[in-house]
């Protein structure tokens, strides 16, 4: 099945609509993850995305909690990316002096090389990515994936509730 029979197939409706941009968000997120692993062998995208949070920190850092919720991963999925950006030496892990039981992340001076050395690779695959777009579709996709994150708070919030009371669901 192609693309085109894919658009013919689920084009139908709002929910065959629903069900394929969902389908595709989880496919895209898969393909996109495995195409940037293969580019750059020093970091797997998710650890990319884990050290450009502690680059663009502020200056105390970034706590584990902080980072997997920025991430949408758990504090440990976190960890485990930040320890093997650890062993690497492209961050630093060390104890808040105002709080001993948070972890606060850094980037080290290997860290910032390592950005220096792969920044045109990065920018290169992001304008390969969305060539084909121009200026209004970008804002236009844009602006609807900064609405879909309203999307997922509403069903963050439906999970809460029907963990606060599972009869609100029936």
């Amino acid at each position: 099945m192609d693309i085109q029979q894919l658009i013919e197939t689920f084009s139908k409706n709002r929910d065959t609509q629903q069900r394929a941009i969902f389908s595709s968000l989880f496919i895209l997120g898969n393909r996109l993850q495995t195409s940037f692993d293969k580019l750059d062998p020093v970091v797997t995208l998710k650890q990319f995305m884990l050290l450009t949070m502690v680059k663009n920190a502020p200056e105390e850092g970034l706590t584990l909690t902080q980072i997997g919720e920025l991430l949408g991963s758990s504090r440990q999925t976190a960890k485990k990316l930040a320890l093997s950006l650890e062993k690497k030496k492209l961050v630093q892990i060390r104890q808040s002096t105002k709080d001993k039981r948070k972890s606060l992340l850094s980037i080290t001076s290997d860290g910032l090389n390592y950005f220096g050395k792969v920044a045109v690779l990065h920018t290169t695959a992001l304008n390969r990515l969305f060539e084909s777009y121009s200026e209004e579709e970008l804002t236009q996709l844009f602006t609807l994936f900064m609405k879909l994150y309203e999307g997922v708070d509403a069903l963050e919030q439906l999970e809460l509730e029907q963990k606060i009371d599972p009869e609100k669901s029936s």
